[in-house]
């Protein structure tokens, strides 16, 4: 057995550039990996299965670990063989990335296992064809992600830049298609505040809040509530949603906020403390 971790992302920054011809949107982010994680088992088998701890999470080929293991073996030629066994983790349609980074470290073990020797550009083709985020996370440095976050170019000058964070998630999620679909025709609520925020250099800002909060208002309470809070330097909402975080000075001041979200928001949250881009 080889076991692998799969780490979530948070994205910094999120902006629309524009609608492409292929009907993506033209993005510019900035992502960072957090130290919250999934686990992966790899097992040599006589077939390719995936077992998960979470019932609700498919396992068959709308999952992207399953996508990237066809997508590997159209490169290999045969097939990979491997049962794999998924602790989830990372919350799902929550905005963090988690089916990304499975998919991503699917293709940097099952190259592992294997020992194909596949390159970090063929790795990278790869994982472009089984989701636009999935690149980042064969390498998950803080990295702006172009395109439709496929180009990946790591931000060598903040390699070092790192923040506390927390994270709140309601039990609802969001559609990523969804929330870019409806990005063009949303408008802004009165009284949230969207204006870019700035921590040691960054620019935080996402422009998915515009439709997302629309339809959830709930959320923008949630980034309201967390900008009055004690210690935080930025708050927003992680990619497309339904997941919330905000940038704090120190980790006691992050798991004060997650207490006290649960007390005063919503006692069903799922909430994390954390390091964004841990070292």
């Amino acid at each position: 057995m080889s076991t692998y971790s799969s780490p979530a992302k948070v994205n910094l920054s999120l902006r629309i550039k524009g609608k492409r011809a292929d009907g993506f949107h033209d993005v510019d982010m900035l992502m960072a990996k957090l130290d919250l994680v999934d686990e992966l088992d790899f097992h040599n088998s006589r077939t390719t299965t995936l077992l998960c701890d979470d019932p609700l999470l498919p396992t068959d080929g709308n999952n992207l670990i399953i996508r990237a293991i066809l997508e590997f073996e159209k490169h290999y030629g045969r097939k990979a063989k491997q049962r794999i066994s998924l602790t989830k983790r990372i919350p799902w349609a929550a905005g963090l990335g988690g089916g990304s980074s499975n998919a991503a470290t699917t293709l940097l073990a099952v190259n592992e296992i294997l020992g194909t020797q596949y390159s970090p550009e063929e790795l990278s083709e790869m994982a472009a064809a089984v989701g636009s985020d999935v690149p980042f996370f064969l390498n998950p440095v803080l990295s702006r992600c172009l395109g439709r976050g496929e180009q990946v170019r790591p931000l060598v000058a903040y390699a070092e830049w790192t923040s506390p964070i927390v994270l709140l998630k309601p039990q609802f999620g969001v559609s990523t298609p969804w929330a870019y679909g409806a990005f063009e025709a949303s408008r802004r609520l009165r009284e949230v505040m969207y204006d870019i925020q700035t921590v040691r250099g960054l620019r935080l800002s996402n422009d998915l809040e515009r439709p997302v909060f629309a339809k959830f208002p709930i959320l923008a309470m949630f980034k309201m509530w967390l900008l009055k809070q004690e210690g935080v330097q930025a708050a927003l909402m992680c990619g497309s949603g339904s997941c919330m975080f905000a940038l704090t000075e120190t980790l006691e001041q992050a798991c004060r906020i997650a207490d006290d979200a649960k007390q005063q928001l919503d006692p069903t949250l799922f909430t994390y403390c954390g390091i964004v881009n841990p070292q």
